[in-house]
């Protein structure tokens, strides 16, 4: 067996124990801990458009084929306006219920770094993961590395990270090395399997006032990949209590966009919310396996 293959077998078998959306959130970032955090399995990417990798705004540019017939589709209702954010309102959300224990493992950087990043070496990867050409999971692993490699739209900085050490130096780079920052996420206070139903929302969202902001998205891939970038344009960022039709109970991140003049007008939030370009903010609720970084000095 080569090194590369010892290195992926023996993060393979880390232990999954945490996640980064559980309540050990903050201790796990603060001691490294990277014992393996869930991220996007690979089934979850069966179609050809990428649901699981496009359906958050860092698609917004990136995608010329048109999403306008996916808007039906559960999985892309999460965006809405700020104007539906307000105390008890209601609107179908689609939360991904993910589990760790079938989760892809967050790879120490030692580890990551000495397996191949790069659509030219796909085919050199898909071997190695043993996943044939034609396969799901090398659509998803395709699609993810196309992602990753296109250049950012204006006013925006990005980077996908492949362990938890280049997440933070990615993050620190945008706020500063002096500046300390912190993590919030999207958290499941009951155990619910319901992906997709009506949520009311409770009490009146807490805005998040942060001057900036890093979003980590992550991607479907054989070991957790993270989708990170910071925008130059306005943007909020909001904690909101949602109760579910059957009891459910989510403490959710969203974030409203306020300029989307340089998104691509197909991107899946204009489809939903009817919109287009420029002519409105447009806002989506995260994940509970996505990250929104801001300076700890931010009133929470």
């Amino acid at each position: 067996m080569n090194k590369m293959a010892r290195t992926f077998n023996k993060g393979r078998n880390m232990a999954s124990g945490l996640a980064l959306w559980n309540p050990l959130l903050h201790l796990l970032v603060l001691v490294m801990c990277i014992q393996g955090t869930g991220g996007r399995k690979m089934s979850e990417t069966q179609d050809g458009d990428g649901h699981e990798t496009t359906h958050t705004e860092h698609a917004h540019a990136h995608h010329p084929s048109s999403h306008m017939h996916h808007h039906m589709d559960p999985s892309f209702m999460i965006f809405f306006t700020l104007e539906d954010l307000k105390e008890g309102k209601t609107r179908a959300i689609y939360f991904p219920k993910i589990n760790p224990s079938k989760s892809p493992h967050l790879l120490p950087r030692e580890e990551a770094d000495q397996i191949p990043f790069s659509s030219k070496q796909l085919l050199h990867l898909l071997h190695f993961f043993s996943f044939s050409q034609d396969s799901p999971q090398a659509k998803a692993m395709e699609d993810t590395l196309r992602q990753c490699e296109i250049e950012p739209i204006k006013g925006e900085i990005k980077s996908c990270a492949t362990s938890l050490e280049s997440m933070l130096d990615f993050t620190r780079g945008v706020f500063g090395l002096d500046t300390p920052f912190s993590v919030v996420a999207t958290t499941h206070l009951t155990n619910s399997t319901t992906n997709f139903q009506n949520y009311t929302i409770l009490e009146e969202p807490k805005e998040i006032l942060a001057p900036k902001m890093v979003a980590c998205h992550t991607m479907s891939y054989p070991y957790v990949v993270f989708y990170c970038h910071s925008q130059k344009s306005v943007n909020k960022v909001f904690k909101v209590l949602l109760g579910g039709e059957d009891g459910d109970r989510v403490e959710a991140v969203a974030v409203c966009h306020l300029d989307t003049s340089q998104w691509s007008p197909n991107h899946a939030s204009f489809s939903v919310l009817r919109t287009k370009p420029g002519a409105s903010a447009v806002c989506h609720f995260f994940p509970a396996d996505n990250l929104v970084w801001v300076p700890a000095s931010t009133s929470m």
